[in-house]
């Protein structure tokens, strides 16, 4: 399967900026997930890296979730289990992760977007960055994430969004419920503000960053087996008529 999107790290000062793209909305193919998730492990034991920056291209959508196409291709359970894994994957090395972990969301976020902005430690957001969860809408649920959003949101947040899955949710209600940390009026703001922030952060002692990011992530050591025994229910759950019909009527 081809895959158009890319990954890149590069470096200012002492914080690495993960920035990643696909032309499907910044979404995320198997590969891409992959590449992420090796990234954050290599930043994880650099020492010349005191925190990251995670964010997508372009000022359009911050990340439209799962790759629809590749969605379509899953024949067979244990297919559908490794591609939900690879989401697993990605919270879990944010999770593990010892720097702190600052998102940049741009623009609208969905499914598995939303989860990746729930995974950082602080978030930048301006006020175009409404979030939706639609995997209902399609059969399957946000499984995988869901520990991730309900750190943030609670469980009547994560309600909230679970059950009204073609419901936008504003940026100011996601910084309401402590999924977005500052909101911004716009790209420009917002890239100020997170340069200022990055530049005051960077200057911390990076074992107290480090004993912080411990704190925060507190009580979450049984997501290492959690994750994945919900990617099987996704990846069940894909198989579903109801699934492969609803993926067919999205892409049309």
């Amino acid at each position: 399967m081809s895959d158009s999107g890319f990954l890149s790290v590069s470096m200012r000062g002492n914080a690495a900026y993960v920035t990643f793209g696909h032309p499907a909305g910044n979404s995320f193919p198997s590969s891409q997930l992959l590449k992420l998730t090796e990234a954050l492990g290599q930043l994880a034991h650099d020492p010349t890296v005191a925190l990251v920056v995670l964010q997508s291209s372009g000022d359009g959508a911050f990340c439209a979730g799962a790759s629809f196409d590749e969605l379509l291709s899953i024949t067979d359970p244990d297919a559908g289990t490794r591609f939900f894994s690879g989401f697993a994957n990605v919270i879990n090395a944010m999770r593990r992760c010892p720097k702190p972990i600052i998102g940049r969301v741009q623009g609208k976020a969905v499914g598995g977007g939303v989860g990746l902005a729930a995974a950082c430690d602080y978030v930048f957001a301006t006020h175009a960055a409404s979030v939706r969860l639609s995997e209902l809408a399609i059969g399957i649920g946000p499984f995988v994430i869901a520990p991730a959003v309900e750190r943030k949101v609670g469980k009547s947040g994560l309600a909230e969004l679970s059950f009204a899955p073609s419901e936008w949710k504003d940026a100011s209600w996601a910084l309401q419920r402590g999924l977005f940390s500052r909101l911004c009026d716009d790209i420009a703001s917002m890239d100020v503000a997170l340069d200022n922030f990055v530049e005051t952060l960077g200057g911390c002692n990076p074992e107290a960053l480090s004993e912080m990011k411990k704190a925060l992530w507190e009580g979450t050591d049984h997501w290492g087996t959690l994750l994945y025994e919900r990617a099987a229910i996704s990846g069940s759950l894909v198989l579903s008529d109801f699934t492969r019909q609803a993926l067919k009527a999205f892409r049309k």
